[in-house]
């Protein structure tokens, strides 16, 4: 089966410019001097012309499927029934208004990806990744990563009973390492960082003719992360034109601000891509303010933007945030380009103010974040304090990942539990302690 999209048109080098038609090239450009450099990533482009003449935003809203296979002519695949039985996204967008007034914002919505099949965005990159590795006749599908991008390659692969090696730092969350266990994946916890299982995972691609999930290295996956720029963008006309507060130029909306954690920066890259998407074929007015999110123990990219630099100078990242934490961002040049083309920027909020962000999202916004998830909403915070953003701006806050991930991070802020005798009078005193 021919994997390429019918309105994909080319794929084009970030570094020196060059094009390659679709399958003329898999990752990389050849430019690209070593595996761990971001210099030569592809962007992916679609012929937009054909996509408007031929579908229209009308049509989604009598589409009875949800996933991201609706958007198949701006993703790359061959048509929807290339991507695994298991369906990604339609996560929903909550309106969170006592959250928003918490910090003085009347339109605070949380776009909930932790809803997703193996509970994190990751999933619609790995949706795309296997429908490619199976169009491909690739016999095993790889990834190395923090937790997350590897539980949902795990659960993709095996929906579509394809063998999947997956290498992860010894130091993962134990939640994290028993999805990709009980899905049936082959788990190599590396004795080292999630660099060095980045480019062992790509060395042992090129060695067996194994498909390279690798985020930063296949173009691809921030085309299955974009889909969460069309979803957001769609479910917002949908809630203003319920609450009579249109008024828009175009059939889908886009925010004022868009808040996401960043550690590869591959997520705020595809968040940027859908929007590009959606300007394109006109079914947006303007391009939402970036503001990308890192922890103040994993800041290669806020360092890189605040210095002006082109590309990062990695570092040692020590965060408790897990997903975001990255020595050496393998999608710099996407995640940069996103937040100084759309005039956000970069903010780092320290572990400390990460971990608080748990309970208010979940006792305010009824979000349950893991702590890369509530990263963004840390830097909300920092954002409304700095006036970066205006009370009655639209804003969206991404959380990437769900609680359920790492359990032990929330436990960590709740104070734990009070062990009570089996007395009503225990159960007066306990309720009196937790009210002073």
């Amino acid at each position: 089966m021919n994997p390429e999209a019918k309105f994909l048109t080319v794929l084009r080098c970030l570094r020196c410019g060059a094009t390659y038609a679709p399958g003329a090239i898999a990752y990389v450009c050849p430019c690209r001097p070593n595996m761990g450099s971001d210099l030569g990533t592809l962007d992916v482009q679609f012929d937009y012309t054909a996509i408007r003449q031929m579908f229209d935003p009308s049509q989604l809203t009598t589409d009875p499927d949800q996933s991201i296979g609706r958007y198949w002519p701006l993703l790359p695949i061959a048509g929807r029934q290339a991507l695994p039985p298991l369906p990604v996204g339609g996560a929903p967008l909550l309106h969170a208004q006592r959250l928003g007034a918490s910090l003085g914002l009347a339109h605070l919505f949380l776009k909930d990806d932790g809803r997703n099949p193996s509970a994190s965005l990751k999933d619609r990159a790995s949706a795309i990744a296997v429908a490619r590795a199976q169009a491909a006749g690739r016999p095993v599908i790889a990834t190395a990563s923090t937790g997350n991008a590897a539980a949902a390659l795990a659960a993709q692969a095996a929906a579509a009973g394809l063998p999947a090696v997956i290498f992860v730092p010894k130091s993962a969350p134990p939640a994290k390492l028993a999805q990709l266990l009980i899905y049936g994946a082959s788990v190599l916890a590396i004795d080292g960082s999630y660099d060095q299982a980045f480019d062992l995972c790509t060395a042992a691609c090129e060695e067996f003719g194994w498909y390279n999930r690798n985020t930063g290295y296949n173009p691809y996956m921030t085309e299955g992360k974009k889909t969460v720029s069309f979803e957001i963008a769609e479910q917002l006309a949908r809630y203003k034109m319920q609450n009579r507060r249109y008024g828009a130029t175009a059939p889908f909306v886009a925010p004022d601000a868009l808040f996401v954690s960043v550690g590869d920066g591959c997520i705020i890259g595809g968040v940027y891509k859908g929007f590009s998407d959606l300007l394109a074929l006109g079914w947006v007015d303007h391009m939402p303010r970036l503001y990308g999110v890192q922890s103040t123990q994993s800041a290669a990219l806020y360092d890189a933007w605040r210095r002006g630099d082109a590309l990062p100078t990695p570092v040692q990242a020590t965060t408790r945030a897990d997903s975001i934490a990255v020595n050496a961002p393998r999608d710099a040049v996407k995640a940069l380009n996103a937040v100084r083309s759309s005039g956000g920027a970069f903010l780092a909020a320290p572990d400390e103010q990460i971990l608080a962000a748990i309970a208010p999202l979940a006792r305010l916004g009824a979000v349950f974040a893991e702590p890369a998830g509530a990263a963004a909403f840390a830097g909300l915070t920092q954002a409304v304090a700095a006036g970066l953003v205006q009370p009655d701006e639209t804003i969206v806050v991404i959380n990437t990942g769900s609680g359920l991930k790492d359990v032990g991070a929330a436990m960590s802020v709740t104070g734990g539990t009070t062990v009570i005798e089996p007395t009503l009078d225990a159960v007066k005193w306990a309720l009196n302690q937790a009210s002073t």
